[in-house]
Protein backbone atom coordinates (compact mmCIF):
# COMPACT_ATOMS: atom_id res chain seq x y z
CA UNK A 1 0.00 0.00 0.00
CA UNK A 2 2.76 2.09 0.87
CA UNK A 3 4.04 1.73 -2.83
CA UNK A 4 0.75 2.56 -4.02
CA UNK A 5 0.74 5.81 -2.74
CA UNK A 6 4.67 6.58 -3.87
CA UNK A 7 3.81 6.25 -7.39
CA UNK A 8 2.63 9.37 -9.07
CA UNK A 9 -0.46 7.28 -10.80
CA UNK A 10 -0.96 5.80 -7.53
CA UNK A 11 -1.57 9.37 -5.76
CA UNK A 12 -3.33 10.87 -8.21
CA UNK A 13 -6.11 8.01 -7.99
CA UNK A 14 -6.35 7.98 -4.79
CA UNK A 15 -7.29 11.72 -4.89
CA UNK A 16 -9.62 11.03 -7.74
CA UNK A 17 -11.73 8.15 -5.82
CA UNK A 18 -11.47 11.06 -2.40
CA UNK A 19 -12.89 13.71 -5.09
CA UNK A 20 -15.69 11.85 -6.49
CA UNK A 21 -16.58 10.39 -2.93
CA UNK A 22 -17.06 13.92 -1.49
CA UNK A 23 -18.68 14.75 -4.87
CA UNK A 24 -21.10 12.58 -3.98
CA UNK A 25 -21.36 13.52 -0.43
CA UNK A 26 -22.09 17.48 -1.76
CA UNK A 27 -25.05 16.03 -3.69
CA UNK A 28 -26.50 14.43 -0.74
CA UNK A 29 -25.60 16.89 1.52
CA UNK A 30 -27.73 19.79 -1.25
CA UNK A 31 -30.41 17.19 -1.23
CA UNK A 32 -31.45 17.12 2.10
CA UNK A 33 -30.80 21.58 2.38
CA UNK A 34 -32.86 22.62 -0.42
CA UNK A 35 -35.95 20.74 1.42
CA UNK A 36 -35.83 24.08 3.79
CA UNK A 37 -36.99 26.39 0.39
CA UNK A 38 -39.41 24.17 -0.26
CA UNK A 39 -40.71 22.10 3.14
CA UNK A 40 -39.54 23.26 6.76
CA UNK A 41 -40.82 19.95 7.89
CA UNK A 42 -39.70 17.93 5.32
CA UNK A 43 -36.23 19.39 6.22
CA UNK A 44 -36.60 18.67 9.77
CA UNK A 45 -37.30 15.56 9.63
CA UNK A 46 -34.18 14.16 7.04
CA UNK A 47 -31.75 16.41 9.23
CA UNK A 48 -33.11 14.75 12.45
CA UNK A 49 -32.85 11.10 10.69
CA UNK A 50 -29.43 12.24 9.43
CA UNK A 51 -28.05 13.45 13.08
CA UNK A 52 -29.38 10.79 14.82
CA UNK A 53 -28.98 7.33 12.82
CA UNK A 54 -26.56 5.08 14.32
CA UNK A 55 -25.25 4.10 11.10
CA UNK A 56 -24.68 7.94 9.55
CA UNK A 57 -23.36 9.59 13.11
CA UNK A 58 -20.67 6.50 13.48
CA UNK A 59 -19.82 4.93 10.36
CA UNK A 60 -20.67 7.43 7.83
CA UNK A 61 -19.31 10.59 9.06
CA UNK A 62 -15.72 9.56 10.43
CA UNK A 63 -15.69 8.14 6.66
CA UNK A 64 -16.55 11.87 5.89
CA UNK A 65 -14.16 13.46 7.72
CA UNK A 66 -11.24 11.12 6.80
CA UNK A 67 -12.66 11.54 3.25
CA UNK A 68 -11.91 15.70 3.30
CA UNK A 69 -8.59 15.30 5.47
CA UNK A 70 -7.31 12.90 2.98
CA UNK A 71 -8.56 14.87 0.15
CA UNK A 72 -6.80 17.88 1.18
CA UNK A 73 -3.65 16.03 2.40
CA UNK A 74 -3.07 14.66 -0.61
CA UNK A 75 -3.81 17.80 -2.96
CA UNK A 76 -0.86 19.60 -0.89
CA UNK A 77 1.14 17.01 -1.55
CA UNK A 78 0.47 16.62 -5.23
CA UNK A 79 1.57 20.21 -5.44
CA UNK A 80 4.77 20.29 -3.85
CA UNK A 81 5.51 17.49 -6.24
CA UNK A 82 4.12 19.06 -9.26
CA UNK A 83 6.04 21.90 -8.02
CA UNK A 84 9.25 19.69 -7.49
CA UNK A 85 8.89 18.44 -10.79
CA UNK A 86 8.54 21.30 -13.16
CA UNK A 87 11.60 23.10 -11.37
CA UNK A 88 13.80 20.03 -12.53
CA UNK A 89 12.57 21.03 -16.01
CA UNK A 90 14.75 22.96 -18.46
CA UNK A 91 12.03 23.75 -21.07
CA UNK A 92 10.21 27.23 -19.98
CA UNK A 93 6.98 26.65 -19.45
CA UNK A 94 3.94 28.95 -20.54
CA UNK A 95 1.49 28.22 -18.13
CA UNK A 96 -1.31 30.64 -19.03
CA UNK A 97 -1.00 28.92 -22.59
CA UNK A 98 -0.75 25.42 -21.35
CA UNK A 99 -3.15 25.11 -18.60
CA UNK A 100 -6.12 26.85 -17.94
CA UNK A 101 -6.50 29.30 -14.54
CA UNK A 102 -8.33 26.67 -12.67
CA UNK A 103 -6.24 23.68 -12.70
CA UNK A 104 -2.72 26.20 -12.19
CA UNK A 105 -4.83 27.44 -8.76
CA UNK A 106 -6.29 24.47 -7.53
CA UNK A 107 -4.10 24.71 -4.20
CA UNK A 108 -5.57 28.31 -4.26
CA UNK A 109 -9.25 27.04 -4.52
CA UNK A 110 -8.87 23.92 -2.60
CA UNK A 111 -7.84 26.10 0.62
CA UNK A 112 -10.45 28.35 0.78
CA UNK A 113 -13.00 25.82 0.25
CA UNK A 114 -11.14 24.28 3.42
CA UNK A 115 -11.50 27.14 5.36
CA UNK A 116 -15.15 27.48 4.34
CA UNK A 117 -15.76 23.97 5.88
CA UNK A 118 -13.72 24.73 9.49
CA UNK A 119 -16.34 28.09 8.96
CA UNK A 120 -19.17 25.49 8.21
CA UNK A 121 -18.10 23.19 11.20
CA UNK A 122 -18.02 25.79 13.36
CA UNK A 123 -21.53 26.76 12.81
CA UNK A 124 -23.32 23.43 12.46
CA UNK A 125 -21.35 20.35 13.22
CA UNK A 126 -19.81 21.39 16.79
CA UNK A 127 -23.11 23.19 17.85
CA UNK A 128 -24.45 19.70 17.01
CA UNK A 129 -22.07 17.65 18.70
CA UNK A 130 -22.81 19.98 21.92
CA UNK A 131 -26.53 19.55 21.66
CA UNK A 132 -26.23 15.41 21.35
CA UNK A 133 -23.29 14.34 23.13
CA UNK A 134 -22.46 17.07 25.63
CA UNK A 135 -25.78 18.31 27.15
CA UNK A 136 -27.39 14.80 26.10
CA UNK A 137 -30.15 15.89 24.30
CA UNK A 138 -31.10 13.62 21.32
CA UNK A 139 -34.79 14.99 20.91
CA UNK A 140 -33.92 17.38 18.42
CA UNK A 141 -36.94 19.96 19.68
CA UNK A 142 -36.87 23.07 20.18
CA UNK A 143 -36.27 24.71 23.65
CA UNK A 144 -40.09 24.86 23.99
CA UNK A 145 -40.97 21.82 22.78
CA UNK A 146 -42.75 22.57 20.02
CA UNK A 147 -41.58 21.13 16.70
CA UNK A 148 -37.65 20.60 15.60
CA UNK A 149 -34.88 23.26 15.80
CA UNK A 150 -32.89 22.51 12.82
CA UNK A 151 -34.78 24.68 9.98
CA UNK A 152 -35.32 27.90 12.93
CA UNK A 153 -31.08 27.04 13.61
CA UNK A 154 -30.20 27.44 9.91
CA UNK A 155 -32.30 30.39 9.23
CA UNK A 156 -30.82 32.03 12.00
CA UNK A 157 -27.04 30.86 10.63
CA UNK A 158 -28.51 32.95 7.20
CA UNK A 159 -29.09 36.14 9.01
CA UNK A 160 -25.67 37.51 9.26
CA UNK A 161 -24.57 39.18 6.01
CA UNK A 162 -21.12 38.60 6.32
CA UNK A 163 -21.94 34.95 7.11
CA UNK A 164 -23.88 34.74 3.84
CA UNK A 165 -21.05 36.22 1.75
CA UNK A 166 -18.17 34.22 3.48
CA UNK A 167 -20.62 31.41 1.94
CA UNK A 168 -21.41 32.61 -1.28
CA UNK A 169 -17.74 33.91 -2.02
CA UNK A 170 -16.70 29.97 -0.74
CA UNK A 171 -19.29 28.57 -3.18
CA UNK A 172 -18.02 30.36 -6.39
CA UNK A 173 -14.06 29.37 -5.34
CA UNK A 174 -15.76 25.99 -4.91
CA UNK A 175 -17.18 26.03 -8.72
CA UNK A 176 -14.27 26.98 -9.95
CA UNK A 177 -12.35 23.70 -8.22
CA UNK A 178 -14.72 21.26 -9.70
CA UNK A 179 -14.96 22.93 -12.96
CA UNK A 180 -11.31 21.20 -13.10
CA UNK A 181 -11.87 19.11 -10.51
CA UNK A 182 -15.14 16.67 -11.57
CA UNK A 183 -12.99 16.10 -14.84
CA UNK A 184 -9.59 15.52 -13.73
CA UNK A 185 -11.28 13.24 -10.98
CA UNK A 186 -12.75 11.23 -13.91
CA UNK A 187 -10.01 11.10 -16.01
CA UNK A 188 -7.66 9.74 -13.47
CA UNK A 189 -9.54 6.52 -13.03
CA UNK A 190 -10.13 5.95 -16.94
CA UNK A 191 -13.83 7.25 -17.54
CA UNK A 192 -12.88 10.62 -18.91
CA UNK A 193 -11.54 8.83 -21.76
CA UNK A 194 -14.01 6.38 -22.81
CA UNK A 195 -17.21 9.12 -22.14
CA UNK A 196 -15.49 12.18 -22.53
CA UNK A 197 -17.59 14.64 -24.50
CA UNK A 198 -20.58 13.24 -21.71
CA UNK A 199 -18.60 13.81 -19.01
CA UNK A 200 -17.83 17.57 -19.86
CA UNK A 201 -21.07 18.48 -20.23
CA UNK A 202 -21.95 16.81 -16.85
CA UNK A 203 -19.04 18.62 -14.95
CA UNK A 204 -19.89 21.75 -15.68
CA UNK A 205 -23.53 20.87 -14.96
CA UNK A 206 -22.93 19.71 -11.53
CA UNK A 207 -19.49 22.51 -11.17
CA UNK A 208 -22.31 25.18 -11.54
CA UNK A 209 -25.10 24.28 -10.52
CA UNK A 210 -24.51 22.70 -7.34
CA UNK A 211 -22.78 25.47 -6.13
CA UNK A 212 -25.24 28.20 -7.49
CA UNK A 213 -27.67 25.83 -5.64
CA UNK A 214 -26.58 26.26 -2.34
CA UNK A 215 -25.88 30.09 -3.09
CA UNK A 216 -29.65 30.06 -3.42
CA UNK A 217 -30.76 28.97 -0.23
CA UNK A 218 -28.43 30.87 1.49
CA UNK A 219 -29.96 34.04 -0.25
CA UNK A 220 -32.86 32.59 -0.19
CA UNK A 221 -32.77 32.80 3.52
CA UNK A 222 -31.21 35.57 4.10
CA UNK A 223 -33.60 37.65 2.72
CA UNK A 224 -36.79 35.69 4.18
CA UNK A 225 -35.92 35.11 7.37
Amino acid sequence: MSGFFKSSIGRKYAMALSALFLMVFLLQHFAINILSVFSPDAFNEASHFMGTFWAVQFVLQPILIFGVVFHFVMGFVLEIKNNKARQKSYVKNNGNANSSWMSRNMLLTGAVVLAFLVLHFIDFWIPELNVKYIQGDMSGLLTDGEGFRYYEELVHKFENPLRVGAYVLAFVLLSLHLLHGFSSAFQSVGANNIYKKSMKGLAQVYAIGLPVGFIFIALYHHFNH
